[in-house]
This record gives structure tokens, C-alpha cells and sequence, in this order.
């Protein structure tokens, strides 16, 4: 159970907030009480961030990539934060391929700016930082990655953010072990929900081949994935953050945040659930006639949270799609970005109802 009470008031920076789970998070800390800050790119058009229809987040946006590291520590110098969340990355695998330089720059340097510009922080007291379940080297066996297993990858965003956690490894226990705050990665398995509408993601790419009347084309349909709704990691990184202030967690402690195991499920099963959900669609197969590497397996172990933080998953894969489905319908219906998001905020947190 988290206590809200303690973002109450407090400074929390949020890198990435215009991305799809960074819109989310912002939605729960503002209901929560908390001075939010942003950093990240501008919002894309159609976004999640902008159809929430956030007037500026009351603490306010700062618009600039973070590759710049000027700019990005002089930001976290002026708002200077007491929590900090760090999502801002290049998300895409398969934009990773095209996108390489930019993927490891954004993902690998732009965490290093984020970490450079907190080592001299005396009122940061929690730092998040996110990274990926993809993050582990993917050997593709039947059990769960654990926290302290291989790390790396094949494909450039998988090594990208491999690379960055021994990064982050590397100041905890050299540069910011007396640091006055605590400093944990965190690593989410594949996340789904209302607003995202990134290209290349399963969901999103599902829901315009409805709206268009198209089949939804699938390349790995037996590609298995550890997939949770949005707002079940993003519970995660809230109650690491309040641990951490707490004083219950040691740094550069990492957690992976997913479904239990019985939970997975192949890429065949979200595009079939969401089209039962919508009544309508049809599912077409092809192959992957670009040839890029993705993995068909991929499990999390999730004791680490469970046992560490007292972290679970509260909703089904059923209740999952249900509830990711659902967002997207009544959108398409007419009702309002911010209007389906808090009442699955309020339905998903009792505590904030």
C-alpha cells in the first residue's frame, strides 16, 4: 500500500513526463499533492500528455533533450528536487536499429547527464532511475530474470540499456555512496494502457488498424512478454520512491517490476483480446521481412519487490486488456483523455479514489 501523503508537497522531477507511462506518473503525483517538474521533449502531437490536457504541470515543463548537459543540469540546479524520476530514454527496439547513434546517446549519455547534475544535490532524497527488463542479456530460458543476473543484449536498445545500468552501478558505489539520498534502478516488463500511441508498439498499432476497418498485422505471434498494465509499475517506482525516503532500501538495489509468471502471455493473445474487447477486427500474419533481432521470450522474477518492498501486481491479464481496451473505446466515443485516466487511476489506487 503506498501513502501518497508523503509526495505531499514535495519536488519531484520527472524526466520523460511527455512519453506515455511519463504522463501517467505526472497524472498520479499531481492528484497526490506533489510540485511536479518536468523535463523531456516536447509532447507529440495526438500524444497521451496532450490529450490529458494539462495546462502546465504546476511545477512546471522544461522542454530540452538531455543529451544537452548544460542545460539539463542547470534545471535540476533551479527546481532542485527532492525525488526524482528518470524515464527519458529512446523506448523503441526496432527504432533502435535505425536510430542507433541517437539510442545509445539518449539511453547511455543522457542518463550519465541526469546522474552528473544530482552529485552535488543536498536536498535529493530518492532517485528512481528506470531502465528496461530488456536490460538483461536474453538467453531466452523458461524462468524469470533476476535482479542479479546477466546484464546486456543483442539489439542496440537492449544494450543501451544494459549499459546504463552498470553506469549507474558505477556512481552508487564510487561517486554518490555518501550521497544524502538513495539511488535504485528499476527495470519494468512490457507495459500496456490507454494513450499510448507510440509507432511499432503492439497496442497502439492495434488499435489504429481497428479505427481504420485494417487487419491487424502481427510478425512474432508466439513472442512471449512479460505485459502489465501501465499504472502497475509505475506503482512500483511510487513505493521504491517512498521506501527510499523511509530509509528502507540500500542503494544501487535494483527491482524489476512485472506480472507473476502465470500471467505472460504471446503477442497472439494481447491482439486477440483487445479485438474481443472492441467486437470488431481481424488478426493478418506476416513475416518479418526486414530480418531485425527481437527475442520470443522474456520473463521477469519479481521477488526482489515483492519480498523488498512489499510490491504486487494487483490486475490480471484479462483485467489488463479489459481495462487498456476500454480506455481506448470510450476515447473513440467521445469521452475525454483526462476523464478515462483518473477514473483508472481512482479504480487501480483506492487509496487516491
Amino acid at each position: 500500500m503506498i501513502d501518497f501523503n508523503v509526495f505531499d508537497g514535495k519536488r519531484v522531477l520527472v524526466t520523460g513526463h511527455t512519453g506515455f507511462k511519463g504522463s501517467w506518473l505526472v497524472a498520479i503525483l499531481e492528484r497526490a499533492g506533489a510540485t511536479v517538474k518536468g523535463l523531456s521533449l516536447a509532447p507529440l502531437e495526438g500524444s497521451h500528455f496532450e490529450q490529458l490536457g494539462f495546462p502546465g504541470i504546476h511545477g512546471g515543463d522544461a522542454y530540452c533533450d538531455i543529451r544537452d548537459f548544460s542545460k539539463v543540469s542547470s534545471l535540476i540546479h533551479t527546481f532542485d528536487p527532492e525525488i526524482i524520476f528518470h524515464l527519458a530514454a529512446q523506448p523503441l527496439v526496432r527504432e533502435s536499429f535505425v536510430a542507433t547513434r541517437d539510442t545509445f546517446e539518449v539511453n547511455f549519455m543522457g542518463g550519465i547527464n541526469i546522474l552528473e547534475s544530482v552529485r552535488t544535490s543536498n536536498s535529493l532524497r530518492a532517485f528512481v532511475f528506470i531502465t528496461s527488463d530488456k536490460a538483461y542479456e536474453n538467453v531466452e530460458w523458461e524462468w524469470g530474470y533476476r535482479e542479479n543476473d546477466r546484464l546486456g543484449g543483442v539489439d542496440p536498445y537492449s544494450a543501451s540499456k544494459g549499459a546504463v545500468e552498470i553506469a549507474v552501478s558505477s556512481y552508487a558505489r564510487s561517486i554518490l555512496h555518501e550521497a544524502p539520498f538513495e539511488l535504485s534502478t528499476a527495470r519494468a516488463g512490457n507495459v500496456i494502457g490507454g494513450g499510448d500511441w507510440a509507432k511499432d508498439r503492439i497496442v497502439p498499432d492495434i488499435v489504429r488498424a481497428i479505427r481504420a476497418d485494417q487487419p491487424v498485422v502481427i510478425r512474432n505471434p508466439r513472442s512471449t512478454r512479460p505485459w502489465q498494465h501501465v499504472l502497475e509499475p509505475l506503482s512500483g517506482y511510487l513505493l521504491l520512491a517512498q521506501r527510499m525516503l523511509e530509509g528502507k532500501t540500500k542503494i544501487q538495489d535494483s527491482y524489476n517490476f512485472g506480472p507473476d509468471l502465470s500471467e505472460t502471455r504471446t503477442v497472439s493473445d494481447v491482439a486477440e483480446g483487445l479485438i474481443n474487447v472492441h467486437g470488431t477486427g481481424s488478426i493478418e500474419l506476416v513475416g518479418d521481412t526486414q530480418g531485425l533481432h527481437e527475442a520470443n521470450l522474456l520473463q521477469l522474477n519479481c521477488d526482489r519487490a515483492k519480498h523488498g518492498l512489499g510490491w504486487y501486481p494487483r490486475w490480471t491479464f484479462e483485467e489488463t486488456l479489459a481495462k487498456t481496451g476500454e480506455w481506448y473505446k470510450k476515447q473513440s466515443d467521445g469521452v475525454t483523455a483526462i476523464s478515462l485516466t483518473n477514473l483508472q487511476i481512482s479504480d487501480y489506487f483506492k487509496e487516491l479514489a
